[in-house]
């Protein structure tokens, strides 16, 4: 039977964390609500392949610091599991320091973003929502401390001023940077939401990063956003 139109597609969802106590509060907290559902669980990133294969989830929960395959390892292994037929499901990282450097390695290697472990059960729900319809959960002033901790890659400004940003795709970067939506772009420089999507794309392309979250990532590593507040 076909489901009716109103009813939203249920978001499924692996945990992947080496405390099960955690994965229990985790599941509670998800299966609670009518539109997400725990499909599978895993106590160390070593286990995730077989997990994300079995299950198909749209998102993965994933702790950064596990004993035997950390979430990097993990994250990896994740964005490479997709195939023309089957997309990678999305990595929203969970960590309980602020500036762990392993959250920037793991925004490098693909995730969509990453939440405290002391966040509100409301704002895990919201999170995963967020990464499940294909957004970046980005928050710049987090953004902008983990890279500020990690140090900036110098070499990554020549980069990207190479790339040939024009000057609309620059000021759009910044925006991005920001944590700005592409309707909030579109209302602030005065374009269609549709013409924001194709300078994004454009971006993204130039940049050969993955997501948003990528490209945020590199403007403030290269300095092309500064790290320092104006």
């Amino acid at each position: 039977m076909t489901p009716p139109e109103n009813v939203e597609a249920v978001v499924r969802v692996v945990l992947v964390d080496d405390e099960p106590l955690v994965r229990a509060g985790l599941r509670v907290i998800l299966d609670a609500e009518p539109d997400l559902e725990v499909v599978g669980e895993a106590g160390d990133g070593s286990e995730v392949p077989q997990v994300v294969a079995r299950t198909r989830p749209d998102v993965v929960l994933m702790d950064v610091r596990m004993p035997k395959v950390d979430g990097i390892a993990a994250t990896r292994a994740v964005v490479a599991s997709a195939r023309p037929d089957a997309p990678a499901p999305r990595v929203l990282v969970l960590t309980t320091f602020e500036n762990d450097d392993h959250v920037l390695d793991a925004l490098h290697s693909g995730a969509q973003g990453f939440l405290l472990k002391r966040a509100r059960p409301e704002e895990l729900v919201h999170a995963v929502r967020v990464v499940a319809r294909g957004d970046s959960l980005l928050f710049p002033d987090a953004v902008r401390r983990l890279v500020a901790a990690h140090g900036p890659d110098t070499s990554q400004g020549d980069r990207l001023r190479s790339v040939g940003l024009t000057d609309r795709e620059a000021e759009v970067l910044r925006l991005v940077a920001a944590g700005m939506s592409n309707a909030e772009i579109a209302r602030e420089l005065y374009l269609g939401v549709e013409t924001v999507r194709t300078h994004v794309g454009n971006v993204l392309a130039k940049l050969r990063v993955r997501d948003r979250t990528q490209a945020v990532v590199r403007a403030y590593e290269s300095g092309f956003v500064p790290l320092a507040r104006p």
